[in-house]
């Protein structure tokens, strides 16, 4: 790993502007021209506007696509597995045998999932910047809440239609993203979890890799399919070797705009702590799955994307610990700062941000432990405490104007809140106590038990106990219950005796007030001299950069290819259907399901399974389309190789590898493995 990270780092250039095939572009500042150099295909708006309208974002931390004109959406097994898991019981466990809905009327309703359609992009930098200039601390705050407020009531209190004040360049360039939002979606199609994520843990972020990492879902509106002219068509032959190809995706974020002393925090004290507690938690689900087939079914999702997390996150830290890697970090900071010290007037204005920054990391490391644990909840780690927290702030937050509320209760939040407050989901009581169990000891150890929060959240109760009286004494499972709560208002929760209600009442003011203290004396600062920083950067670089990923809606561009790895391996950019078959050993997690050993004879063993492409992606990414030149799918992005787990803070396109289902694959599957016919008429090119 660390000679792989030191090859990185020899391709992170000390200047900004971007590499070759690097970049998470936004659609209104895509480099069309760049690419046309390169690779002879200049994409014009139409074209740019055709993939943005195609594209959609899972709410929660997934991208996807249309892929029909009614609705139908593609994204990856791993992004929907949530609501098959929700859909599940003890009696019948669709992650493990799969679903398919046979007709239109099988489409069955995911218990909460969103779908965000983005269809327009503002720029409203200067208003922002007028709101905050001349402010900081809990001014700069209160005047970045109003404002940010102000801008998404400008989209009106429409449950269809979500607005998100944007912050890109870390403060340079504020833009008003406006989606249309659809919550009615319905699950179409999920294979098995034993194809899905074939490899489990041991192939996680590796390439050769052989997975069917894919789900369908369908958009509805007024209880119909909706109606969806904008899509992806299918490529009637899917890709070549050196092939141009762009990824369409939100990739969740990345780190490369930030500072040497933010970086460093992360290496030193942040991931740590996280991978750490992560590495526990592994270790409590995976005990708990062992004492029976349910809890295991309960879990089974949950342990998947800890799992997930804890070895991206590792990939992350190695990168920051890198020696070469970090002086390759530091070397680029000092490069742009020479640059601004070569302009006497920029000098004056923004030297400052870089010590501004370093100085509020020292308080961060101070602070974050009692901000992560209690103002960001971090010890209240179950979704009936979240009930409970909500339900006692919307009468607090609603009684104040929108713009002083916290963000997640503003006007436009609070449209989309009932959703989530009442949804259906189904409710695990063990899973439950388990998570909260787990969470109030880790806030026991790492405040400490003396700690004056600590006392006042447990009494002389353990975290078992309280956890366990908690869980079993609350009635917020129970969606009418939530109902008659909210509908309510500040009267029923002060009548309220639930222990959750009343557990979260009586802890309120503490987390707000941690949360306050930490945003207006951490957050507010930084975010401040980060923007002296952006305005420093473009005045030096102009646009010739793209922005930090923020989960908003980028395209990547790059070709179908292979590499040599760090052991001096080729790595071809195909595997096949035939090599998922030689790779199955039958013994987990290498054990297909049986339809797919059934259809065996019917699968072409040369058809390209799995693919590698050099686009640049980040957590986020995942059931992004890969898209050729002529704008048609062909691929489905779910993973990226080990060698790109230094992605959050730079790119190198010789070993950073973009992993793709193949079109060809899923269109195969689909006809011989389940006999979708209804849904790959739907979807499959023209004959």
């Amino acid at each position: 790993m660390k000679r792989t990270l030191s090859a990185l780092l020899l391709a992170l250039s000390l200047a900004a502007p971007a590499l070759a095939d690097e970049g998470m572009w936004t659609f209104d500042h895509f480099p069309a021209a760049k690419v046309g150099a390169a690779y002879g295909f200049t994409p014009d708006r139409a074209f740019l506007d055709h993939i943005r309208s195609s594209s959609v974002r899972i709410a929660g931390g997934c991208s996807a696509s249309f892929v029909s004109p009614t609705g139908l959406v593609m994204t990856n097994h791993h992004c929907a597995v949530e609501c098959v898991g929700q859909l599940s019981n003890k009696d019948r466990d669709f992650v493990a045998t799969g679903y398919y809905a046979k007709q239109q009327t099988d489409e069955v309703a995911c218990p909460n999932f969103e779908l965000d359609a983005l269809t327009s992009i503002n720029d409203v930098t200067n208003a922002v910047l007028a709101a905050t200039r001349g402010k900081s601390g809990t001014a700069y705050n209160d005047a970045l809440k109003a404002e940010t407020a102000r801008q998404q009531a400008t989209c009106g209190t429409n449950p269809a239609i979500r607005c998100d004040l944007v912050s890109l360049y870390h403060g340079g360039v504020y833009d008003l993203y406006a989606y249309h939002r659809y919550n009615d979606v319905r699950l179409v199609f999920a294979p098995e979890y034993g194809v899905a994520q074939f490899g489990g843990d041991p192939d996680n972020f590796n390439f050769p890799r052989f997975d069917y990492d894919i789900s369908l879902v369908r958009a509805y509106e007024g209880g119909k399919p909706a109606a969806t002219p904008e899509y992806l068509r299918w490529s009637k032959n899917g890709s070549r070797d050196g092939d141009v190809v762009f990824v369409s995706g939100n990739p969740g974020g990345t780190s490369r705009e930030l500072t040497v002393a933010q970086d460093a925090y992360r290496r030193d004290a942040s991931y740590p702590r996280i991978i750490s507690n992560l590495a526990e938690y592994r270790g409590v689900l995976e005990e708990f799955g062992t004492t029976g087939v349910e809890p295991r079914r309960q879990t089974h999702e949950t342990l998947f994307y800890t799992e997930n997390s804890y070895k991206e996150l590792t990939g992350e830290e190695h990168a920051l610990q890198d020696s070469v890697f970090f002086a390759r970090l530091v070397a680029r900071e000092n490069a742009l700062r020479a640059a601004l010290a070569k302009r006497p007037a920029l000098q004056r204005a923004y030297a400052g941000a870089w010590d501004t920054i370093a100085r509020v990391q020292r308080l961060r490391t101070e602070r974050a432990i009692a901000y992560n644990q209690i103002g960001d909840g971090q010890a209240f780690q179950s979704d009936l405490f979240g009930y409970a927290q909500t339900l006692v702030r919307v009468p607090v937050e609603k009684a104040k104007p929108s713009g002083g509320r916290l963000p997640e209760y503003s006007d436009a939040s609070l449209a989309r809140l009932p959703d989530e407050l009442f949804s259906a989901a189904p409710v695990y009581p063990q899973v439950e106590e388990l998570n909260l169990r787990f969470s109030l000891t880790k806030m026991r150890e790492y405040l400490g038990s003396d700690d004056p929060i600590v006392r006042a959240v447990l009494g002389k109760k353990s975290p078992e106990t309280l956890a366990h009286e908690l869980i079993v004494g609350t009635k917020l499972a129970d969606v009418a219950t939530r109902k008659a709560l909210f509908e309510g208002g500040a009267a029923a929760i002060a009548a309220s005796q639930d222990p959750m209600i009343r557990f979260a009442a009586s802890i309120d003011a503490q987390s707000r007030s941690v949360r306050k203290h930490f945003e207006d004396e951490v957050l507010a600062p930084e975010r401040k001299a980060s923007e002296a920083i952006a305005k420093a950067r473009f005045a030096i670089e102009g646009t010739s950069t793209y922005p930090d990923a923020t989960f908003t809606p980028r395209l990547s561009y790059g070709t179908v290819r292979g590499y040599r790895d760090e052991r001096g391996r080729t790595i071809a950019p195909y595997t096949t259907v035939g090599g998922l078959f030689a790779r199955a050993s039958g013994a987990e997690p290498f054990v297909l399901p049986q339809s797919w050993l059934d259809a065996q004879s019917q699968l072409d063993p040369g058809t390209p399974m799995n693919l590698a492409s050099t686009n640049d992606i980040i957590g986020g990414n995942s059931g992004s389309p890969l898209i050729d030149k002529s704008g048609e799918v062909v691929g489905l992005v779910f993973d990226g190789n080990i060698e790109s787990l230094g992605g959050n803070f730079g790119f190198d396109p010789k070993l950073s590898r973009t992993v793709s289902v193949d079109s060809r694959a899923l269109l195969a599957a689909l006809r011989a493995v389940y006999h979708a016919d209804r849904i790959v008429s739907e979807i499959s090119p023209a004959k």
